[in-house]
C-alpha cells in the first residue's frame, strides 16, 4: 500500500465526487436558493406596498375624520341658528299675543267707560230733574225737556 497512491485515488474520488456534486446537487439547490431569495424580496415588497397603503388609508382615514368634524360643526352651528331663530320667533309672536291682548284689554276698557259715561249722563239728568223738581216743587215734564236733557248730557 502505498501512500502516494491512497492520495491520489482519494483525490480523483474527491474530484469525481465534486464535479457530480456541481454537475446534479449544486444546480437544484441553487435553484431552489434563487427561488427562496425571489420569494422573500418579492414579500419584502409587498410588506413595503401594504405598509403604504397603511399609510395612505390612515390618512384618508384622518382627512375622513376632520371633515366629519367640520361636518358636526357646521351642523351644530346650524342648530344654535336655528334654535335662536325659533327662540325670536316665539319672542316676537309672545310680543304680539301681549300687544293683542292688552288692546283688547284696552278696547274693553273703552267701551266699560263709555258705559259707566253714558249711565254718569242718566244719573244726572235725572238727578237734575229731581232738583229741578224740588227746587220748583213742581213736577216737571219728562217729555217736554228730554231734547234738553240730552244736551245737557252730550255737554257733560
Amino acid at each position: 500500500m502505498n501512500i502516494n497512491l491512497t492520495l491520489i485515488g482519494q483525490a480523483i474520488a474527491f474530484a469525481a465526487f465534486v464535479l457530480f456534486c456541481m454537475k446534479y446537487v449544486w444546480p437544484p439547490l441553487t435553484q431552489i436558493m434563487r427561488e427562496r431569495q425571489r420569494t422573500i424580496a418579492e414579500g419584502l415588497e409587498k410588506a413595503a406596498a401594504a405598509e403604504k397603503q397603511l399609510e395612505q388609508a390612515n390618512e384618508a382615514a384622518d382627512s375622513e375624520l376632520e371633515e366629519a368634524k367640520k361636518q358636526a360643526a357646521d351642523l351644530i352651528a346650524q342648530a344654535r341658528s336655528r334654535a335662536s331663530q325659533i327662540e325670536e320667533e316665539a319672542k316676537a309672536k309672545a310680543t304680539e299675543e301681549a300687544d293683542r291682548i292688552i288692546a283688547g284689554a284696552q278696547a274693553e276698557i273703552d267701551q266699560e267707560i263709555n258705559r259707566a259715561r253714558e249711565e254718569l249722563r242718566a244719573k244726572v239728568g235725572e238727578l237734575a230733574v229731581e232738583g229741578a223738581e224740588k227746587i220748583l216743587e213742581a213736577s216737571v215734564d219728562r217729555s217736554a225737556h228730554e231734547a234738553m236733557l240730552n244736551k245737557l248730557a252730550s255737554q257733560l
